[in-house]
């Protein structure tokens, strides 16, 4: 353990972290999601696992190292619901809350259709499962910047 390091990241998942820029992306899902196989195929290549975590409480430890984007208007990005694309799972508000507390503002989100998710979902850094069984836990979050002193 780490002095200031939320418990609930694991040393990958820092690491990830740690190794992404600006712009980059991020995908906090549940476990219905094809995490691994979408994994595979983004920048950090391999499935980051949170287990014990729900989504929001996952999603709470992520933000309280990396900022969300301040550059676009909606640096969330959520699954839409098949059959009901203006359907409101419960999930959605939760992470709205989350992500406006730790941020300490407003924070815009969109949503993609499944599909469409998924292709974005796969032009991330990293993709991160918790055990939350959904449904429609699905996020991208874009990581923005911090403006840190100049090292002396």
């Amino acid at each position: 353990m780490l002095k200031g390091i939320d418990q609930r990241l694991s040393a990958d998942l820092v690491h990830a972290l740690m190794l992404m820029g600006h712009g980059d992306d991020l995908v906090v899902c549940d476990v219905n999601h094809p995490a691994a196989t979408i994994a595979a195929e983004t920048t950090f290549g391999r499935l980051i696992d949170m287990p014990g975590c729900d989504i929001p409480s996952a999603t709470e430890a992520i933000l309280s190292l990396m900022p969300l984007d301040t550059f676009v208007g909606e640096p969330v990005t959520r699954m839409l619901m098949v059959d009901d694309p203006d359907g409101q799972a419960p999930v959605f508000s939760k992470m709205q809350a989350v992500v406006d507390r730790m941020e300490g503002r407003k924070v815009g989100m969109t949503a993609l259709e499944r599909f469409a998710f998924y292709e974005a979902a796969k032009r991330s850094f990293c993709i991160v499962r918790t055990s939350d069984s959904g449904p429609y836990g699905c996020f991208i979050l874009r990581k923005g910047v911090i403006d840190l002193p100049p090292l002396k």
